[in-house]
């Protein structure tokens, strides 16, 4: 049986507020911030908590679709538009789905000596003098890299004005949470004293320069509730213009993604490992149920065939060459 999607076709967007908990105990650490280290913050209900970022999200959802030791999709969604770079030597480097900026990465950007987005712009039909076609932008990114509208994109390398907001958001909260301070010690089992700089006589070891046991401390912390917010832009696809399939295709694939990334391991750091605590996960703003992970790869992999005429030739890969 298909997934129906029609509970999805008069709504703007399709929001979840997913529960979740510490695999163990009850400590978990946050992402920290240069210069401001754990991201807290006041609301009326107490102290709150920005343990995920969306930035870090989106890099989490990316890479549910990419299969490292194959370095290439997964298998399930082979035929799927992205760009591919290699080295000189026509080995693997990197590629558009593991890119922060995608088809705007500088490794696609200077391969081949600047020859793909040459193309990209010929096929936008940019010209500085006339306003952007937004229905040859949204079909080229298609055509090279399917994931770039939902993740978001801004080829500012071609032109300032080429650029689509996330279709596909999430980041993880936590409401009332509590310092719980710890800390240690790292050993040195074979010169465990330090001396300082300039101290007299013998050989100088320093903590800086990795010596003796230096001891730490580290914040963690305990919430009344964990919860991961993301919103999937139905309005925004929609909006794209592409028609019922590559449509249908961009909603299972965010739709994938999310199931893929509460299905996986959630462990965000060393110390912060979470589980989901329903087995439903249900939207909060329409009678929609999240698909299995199976039924949606299933799904998937048909869409992906019927939209591969609008992908790049190559079984969707289109591969560059950065010799730099």
């Amino acid at each position: 049986m298909s997934i129906d999607l029609s509970p999805l076709a008069n709504q703007h967007k399709v929001l979840f507020d997913v529960s979740l908990a510490p695999l163990q105990g009850q400590r978990f650490q946050p992402t920290g911030f240069p210069d401001l280290g754990a991201a807290t913050f006041e609301t009326e209900g107490g102290t709150c908590l920005l343990v995920e970022s969306a930035q870090s999200m989106a890099n989490r959802l990316e890479a549910t679709c990419w299969d490292e030791a194959s370095r290439a999709p997964i298998s399930e969604l082979r035929g799927l538009s992205y760009v591919q770079v290699q080295d000189k030597d026509g080995k693997f480097l990197t590629s558009s789905m593991l890119e922060a900026h995608r088809l705007n990465s500088v490794y696609i950007e200077k391969a081949d000596k600047g020859a793909f987005h040459t193309t990209l712009g010929k096929e936008i039909g940019l010209a500085k003098d006339r306003p952007i076609d937004r229905q040859s932008f949204v079909r080229a990114v298609l055509r090279y890299d399917a994931n770039a509208l939902l993740h978001g994109l801004f080829l500012e390398s071609i032109d300032g004005r080429l650029r689509c907001a996330r279709a596909l958001s999430a980041f993880i909260e936590a409401e009332g949470v509590r310092v719980a301070a710890s800390g240690g010690v790292k050993n040195d089992h074979v010169k465990p004293g330090t001396e300082k700089k300039g101290d007299d006589g013998g050989e100088k070891r320093t903590a800086s320069e990795g010596f003796g046991n230096v001891p730490f401390h580290r914040d963690e912390f305990t919430s009344r509730a964990i919860t991961l917010y993301a919103s999937l832009d139905l309005a925004q696809i929609r909006g794209y213009g592409l028609g019922d399939e590559p449509t249908r295709l961009l909603t299972l694939l965010g739709l994938f993604k999310l199931r893929a990334l509460l299905d996986g391991q959630l462990r965000l750091r060393t110390a912060c490992d979470f589980g989901v605590t329903s087995d439903k996960i249900a939207a909060r703003n329409v009678a929609f149920a999240l698909p299995a992970r199976a039924q949606l790869l299933a799904e998937l992999t048909a869409s992906i065939a019927a939209v591969a005429p609008l992908f790049a030739k190559d079984h969707g890969v289109t591969t560059v060459t950065y010799a730099g």
